[in-house]
């Protein structure tokens, strides 16, 4: 199966949330009047585009349909269609890996999918012929360290790990070492993921950044937050707090098929402007892809 029909089936709940509620109110609306504005919606909302952005794309969508002079409601549905491909951009899973090593760092909350995300990622990047170290720097969670050095074994890629409770740092600034012996193309590097002692997290991660920056001041760095499509509205809270903590560069959103609020893809690059670069919509090895917004569109419709 291509990545478009692993797309199209994994976004089957998020269509019943909205293209086909949608389709059920323009067509037993006919005409466009303030109800079939406020039953578009309340369709978006419960797909988890949000209060903010909802507003603002109805907003614009009232002033189209007047600009265009549409009377027909079945025609709202492509200017719809429009409005939420110019929100997300001509954006495409993308990283920047002019240097070797490259390097990602991964952040999230733990049980969002962060330890598989990193292990598909590899994956992913090994399918490209790239040479993959992972550090393992979540020594705060119990059982993290196994968990990664799993989908380290699965993936194929090398993984340099210490024990429980060491520190984080330490763990990268070996593995930035292995990664330069080994000639590595990118270094991977797993960090706790507690948001509940937000100052340590903020801390910890700080502390990465400067051995990182020492160690290969030249290097091209990604930071990708990794958060869980079916927390909805939540998701958008994590990423706020994280981009506080740490120069995102872009999301991973996980379980992508397992959720209707799909349309937080376009909530997040609403309110927040960080871009989507991959995301998960099923449990194999393959199934987390580079995002592609056209793909997105065309598959929620």
């Amino acid at each position: 199966m291509g990545f478009f029909e692993k797309l199209k089936n994994g976004l089957k709940k998020t269509r019943a949330e909205i293209t086909d509620k949608i389709d059920k109110i323009l067509v037993s609306m006919g005409k466009i009047d303030e109800e079939l504005f406020e039953e578009l919606e309340e369709v978006l909302i419960s797909a988890d585009l949000g209060v903010e952005t909802t507003m603002e794309i109805v907003e614009e969508l009232r002033r189209k349909v007047k600009e265009n002079k549409v009377t027909q409601a079945v025609d709202v549905k492509e200017l719809l269609k429009d409005q939420l491909a110019n929100i997300l951009g001509d954006e495409k899973g993308e990283l920047s890996f002019s240097t070797t090593p490259s390097v990602i760092v991964v952040v999230g909350v733990n049980g969002v999918g962060k330890t598989t995300s990193i292990g598909k990622i590899s994956y992913l990047l090994k399918q490209m012929g790239k040479k993959v170290v992972i550090a393992a720097g979540d020594t705060f969670r119990a059982a993290a360290i196994e968990q990664v050095e799993v989908w380290a074994n699965r993936a194929g890629v090398d993984i340099i790990k210490h024990s429980e409770g060491a520190d984080p740092s330490a763990v990268i600034f070996d593995a930035i070492q292995a990664a330069k012996s080994r000639k590595a193309d990118v270094l991977i590097c797993d960090t706790a993921g507690r948001l509940h002692t937000k100052k340590n997290l903020m801390e910890e991660l700080k502390k990465i950044y400067r051995v990182i920056k020492r160690e290969l001041p030249e290097a091209d760095m990604e930071t990708l937050l990794v958060l869980d499509a079916t927390t909805g509205q939540n998701a958008v809270t994590q990423a706020k707090v994280f981009s506080e903590a740490a120069a995102v560069t872009g999301l991973v959103l996980t379980k992508l098929d397992g959720t209707a609020k799909g349309g937080i893809v376009i909530a997040i690059k609403s309110e927040l402007n960080v871009p989507v670069k991959l995301v998960g919509v099923g449990e194999q090895l393959d199934d987390l892809q580079w995002f592609d917004s056209k793909e997105f569109i065309e598959a929620l419709f």
